[in-house]
């Protein structure tokens, strides 16, 4: 059994007054700090406190995909834990839409290495919100970069989220458009939670036409049977 504890929380889906006051207090203890990546708005409020912190940033641009960089950081959080406590941040909340923390748990489950996992608000609840959905009603929620499941016939609302780019973006648009048509409306959802929000209906071919399509952008597609079931 490792000496040491890895503990993980989230940084709020954007605006820093949205982190826990349970995880702001282990920013302000935190010895080891690791950040997925400094590119998330909350960041700024550890710059505010002069909170000294790492980040992975150096390794987007080393590694040649998502599941090599993924794998980077969890072994690399394994390997920091060995010498002392490490707080692992991460963008939104450590239990919705991060894989590094779906792969930490069996790496840390075999180490011996003690893992807490703190709650926190993801983007989903000011989704919800600006949406003025409720999730009861059935609800998936996909990854931009899952092509298999965005393109399966859907027999529900979806939301797709992390176009972080107008490629990612153009890549949704055509597999949506293999059970959709193409001037079905779907809600654009951008920078939630933020002073900039911003939520707009677009028609699909425009998807990756939207010139501030970032990081912090998903789309809300209803689910409308008669482009796929057939009669």
């Amino acid at each position: 059994m490792n000496d040491y504890r890895l503990t993980v929380a989230g940084l709020g889906p954007g605006d820093a007054g949205l982190i826990t006051r349970e995880t702001w207090t282990q920013i302000e203890q935190g010895e080891q700090i690791v950040l997925r990546t400094r590119i998330h708005p909350s960041v700024t409020a550890l710059d505010d406190a002069q909170i000294d912190y790492e980040t992975y940033d150096p390794l987007y641009e080393e590694m040649g995909d998502f599941d090599a960089l993924y794998t980077a950081i969890v072994a690399d959080l394994c390997a920091r834990v060995r010498t002392g406590p490490v707080l692992y941040l991460v963008p939104g909340s450590p239990h919705v839409a991060e894989r590094t923390v779906q792969l930490l748990r069996p790496a840390a489950e075999r180490e011996g290495i003690p893992l807490d996992i703190l709650s926190g608000m993801s983007f989903l609840d000011p989704l919800f919100a600006a949406a003025g959905i409720d999730p009861v009603n059935g609800l998936s929620i996909l990854d931009a970069l899952n092509e298999a499941q965005i393109s399966a016939a859907p027999t529900q609302d979806r939301i797709i989220t992390q176009i972080y780019s107008r490629a990612i973006a153009s890549d949704v648009k055509l597999l949506l458009m293999e059970h959709c048509d193409d001037a079905q409306e779907v809600l654009y959802l951008h920078h939630l939670s933020l002073p900039e929000q911003d939520v707009r209906r677009i028609p699909l071919y425009a998807l990756d036409r939207q010139e501030d399509v970032d990081h912090l952008t998903s789309i809300f597609v209803p689910y409308l049977p008669i482009f796929w079931e057939n009669p």
